[in-house]
């Protein structure tokens, strides 16, 4: 099973670092990596994404079980198609991420992010977690994968 792999693959790693960054980062600290590009900081998303509904965290965290729960299903009545390739690879993204950031929701009451980009447009204070990557490359697998 090379899906449930890379889901505990994508959980744990994201686990280790959300860990790591709650430990020895402080809020709102800034560290840069890959020369200027890449800033680490932590933060706590006590939302969705870009702090969306933060002042709803209970209907943010029922609405996160509730969305991972059916995409949990669905991922499991793609086991017995043949083909789905695509679809397969982008529900495995994007339960990965989702278990994650949900989980920090249960547990933290909050998603820790820490990664953002030094880019214009305000972009730098988007701030991400590896979760949010792979939700929304699965998402998009998914959506291209569906229909195939």
């Amino acid at each position: 099973m090379q899906y449930l792999a890379v889901i505990l693959g994508i959980f744990g790693l994201e686990w280790k670092i959300k860990n790591y960054v709650e430990e020895s980062k402080t809020e709102g600290s800034t560290e840069e990596k890959c020369g200027p590009f890449l800033i680490i900081r932590k933060h706590h998303n006590k939302g969705a994404f870009l702090n969306a509904g933060q002042k709803k965290q209970k209907a943010v965290m029922v609405l996160s079980v509730l969305l991972t729960a059916v995409l949990t299903v669905l991922f499991v009545f793609t086991f017995g198609q043949l083909g789905k390739g695509l679809l397969k690879w982008g529900l495995t993204l994007l339960l990965g991420g989702a278990y994650s950031n949900t989980y920090d929701r249960l547990v933290r009451k909050y998603v820790v992010d820490y990664v953002s980009f030094n880019v214009p447009c305000g972009l730098r204070n988007v701030i991400f977690n590896i979760g949010d990557f792979c939700i929304m490359i699965g998402a998009l697998l998914v959506v291209i994968g569906y229909g195939k």
